[in-house]
This record gives C-alpha cells, structure tokens and sequence, in this order.
C-alpha cells in the first residue's frame, strides 16, 4: 500500500500512517517495531507434518476443484448450485473406493493410516456440509445428502465381487462414514437447522444388497453405527488400555474440524435416544461412542437447554420422535426396571434424563 507521504525509498515495503490522531499511539508503537525488528505478532513454527504426507503417495477423493465450484455455487445461488452438488456427490462416492485397504502387515495400522489419509477429504465435506447450513435452508440439498449416505452404505459391507472376506475387512469405511454422519447432523443441529436433522433421522435408507440375505432392504440411520473390531485389536495389540479408541479418534480429529466436539457430542446424544425411542429389539442400536467425553458434565445439551421453551420444545421434539415429554416415560421405566440397558461411558452408566434436562422440557412459556 502506498501513501500520501510515503518516501520513495520504502515504497512498496511498508507504510505507516501517523497523521491520523487516534491511532498515532498505535502506528508509533508499529514503525518502532519495524525499526527494531521486534513484530508485535511472530509466526509459530510448523509442527510436525502428519506421518501419510511424507510416507508414500497420498491418496485424495480428487473433489478439490469441484468442490471450491459448489460452495462458491451455493454461497452465490448460481442457478447451477443443485446440479453442481450432484456431480460433487458422485465424484465422492466413484472415487472412495481408493481408499479400500489390501491386507499387508498389521491391518489396524492400514485402518489408521487410511482414516488419517481421508482427514483433507473430510474437512472438504465438512466446509460444504456447513455451507449448506447456512445458506441453502430448503430440503433439496438435505434429500442429496441422505441419497448420498446411503450410497456410502455398501462401502461398510463386502463387495459383491469378494470372495473372502473378514468382517473387519471394511472398517477404515465404517470410521469414515459414521464420523461424516456425526458432523453432518452437528452442523445441521449448530445452525438451527432441525427439520433438516429429522430428515436424516427420521427416514430410511434403501440397502438392495440386504434382499440376497433374506433382510429388510429399508433401514434406519442406525445402519452407520458399527462395531470397529481393528481398533479394539490395536488397543490390546500396544497395550494403550483406552476405553475407546473410536471415541479418542473423533475427538482428536475434531480439533481441525472447526466444529466444537460438543456439537458431536450433542448429535452422538441425540442419535442415541432417537435410536432408543424407534426401537423394535431389546439390542442397543446406536453406541454414543463420544460422550466418553462428558466426564462430570450433566447439565443439558444445548438444544434440550433451549427447550426448556414449550414454544422451542415443539420445533424440538420431532429429533426424539415424541409429541410431549411424558412420551419418554414408558423408555425410561424400562431403564429402571433393567429390561432395557443403558451403555456404559467409561466408569458409569449414561443417564439420560440430565442430559436431556427431561424434568424441565417445555415448562416456560
């Protein structure tokens, strides 16, 4: 930048203006700064780079370019937003298939590896997935959302093509998927967006391969909550006697997201108790794998805080499946009378009712 007054011999290094009265103190403290060499602000050094940029190929989703094309797309209202999401979508789930993993050496360092090499792809859906909260309202992008979940479902199983196969075969995609299912639902509760979480929630996702096994080719959103068997091999393998390593690996991977883990909590919590409520088996379907986290937290989750509103309450409920609060009543029994479990979060069993803030539900105007 070039000044009214600026010498010759600093032009286009740097400008400080100091005939301006109320920033005089500021802008001589800066040019003395410079003088001296001593910036206010000093860049940190970078940390170390993570292990899969430097080991070998990295393997990427490709989706950058069109990506960037689609939020720009959606930010503007292009009239080709829609369609450019669509191509987004299909680029992802043609190109996932890279990151199936061929068994050589320790399978659970394969699964790390390739959970850790889709961190770039997975922020890219996150920033798009955010993008969508905040200026695409409607339910056109949340229906191309949960057609491309459940596009993702056959990565978590075997291929038609596989002979052989060990259940713990696909579990890299079964991180990856329940993870991307997390922060969807985050980012959509995060900005209010509660009718578009129910989507999610509330319809069923057409599974053909299911039909050859004599099973129910619609199933609910519970179908992205797996058991993770190579990360619980890895635990006992090193001995690192984690609770969960699913669980320390979302929360550390969270810290990049630029989505507070308490948002993943809440929409871990909600998937739980949504999964609870539609139950038709006495097996628990949905494992909040997060709220290992809550330690001593037992106030409500924001959404349930914010419910205390009856008014907030009924844009609310439709995440549990209820119409008023004494809907949870018959679950709860069931608790209390053990014909029905609770998970276990780390050293105590999860309760539900603080969480939820159940006794103040709907009671203020």
């Amino acid at each position: 930048m070039e000044g009214p007054f600026c010498p010759l011999i600093t032009k286009s290094r740097i400008y400080i203006d100091l005939t301006e009265p109320d920033k005089y103190a500021e802008n001589f403290e800066r040019l003395l700064r410079w003088i001296f060499d001593k910036p206010l602000y000093v860049r940190p050094e970078l940390g170390d780079a993570p292990a899969f940029l430097s080991d070998g190929d990295h393997i990427s989703l490709g989706t950058t370019v069109i990506f960037k094309r689609c939020v720009d797309a959606i930010t503007n209202r292009k009239d080709y937003a829609s369609g450019t999401f669509d191509e987004y979508c299909d680029l992802f789930i043609a190109n996932l298939e890279r990151f199936r993993i061929s068994k050589q050496g320790e399978f659970d360092e394969q699964v790390v590896r390739s959970i850790e090499e889709f961190l770039s792809s997975r922020n890219e859906a996150i920033r798009l997935f955010v993008t969508i909260a905040r200026y695409s309202p409607d339910q056109q992008y949340i229906q191309r959302i949960h057609r491309l979940f459940e596009q993702l479902i056959p990565y978590m199983s075997k291929p038609e093509n596989v002979m052989q196969w060990n259940d713990a075969d696909f579990d890299n995609f079964r991180f990856i998927v329940h993870e991307l299912f997390l922060y969807v639902l985050a980012i959509l509760l995060s900005h209010d967006r509660l009718d578009q979480a129910n989507h999610l929630l509330q319809q069923q996702y057409y599974v053909p391969g299911n039909a050859q096994f004599g099973l129910d080719v619609m199933v609910t959103f519970t179908v992205f909550c797996n058991h993770i068997r190579s990360l619980e091999h890895r635990n006992q393998r090193l001995s690192l006697q984690r609770t969960s390593m699913q669980a320390d690996l979302l929360k550390e991977r969270c810290a990049g997201s630029g989505i507070d883990f308490r948002y993943l909590m809440q929409a871990d919590f909600i998937a739980f108790m949504r999964s609870e409520v539609i139950a038709v088996t006495d097996n628990l379907q949905w494992w909040p794998e997060t709220l290992i986290y809550l330690g001593h937290f037992k106030n409500p989750f924001e959404i349930f805080a914010r419910s205390v509103s009856k008014a907030y309450f009924d844009r609310a409920k439709i995440l549990l499946g209820i119409q008023n609060p004494n809907d949870l009543e018959p679950l709860f029994e069931k608790y209390r009378q053990g014909k029905r479990r609770l998970p276990r979060i780390g050293w105590h069993m999860l309760e539900p009712q603080p969480l939820l803030g159940y006794a103040a539900l709907g009671t203020r105007a």
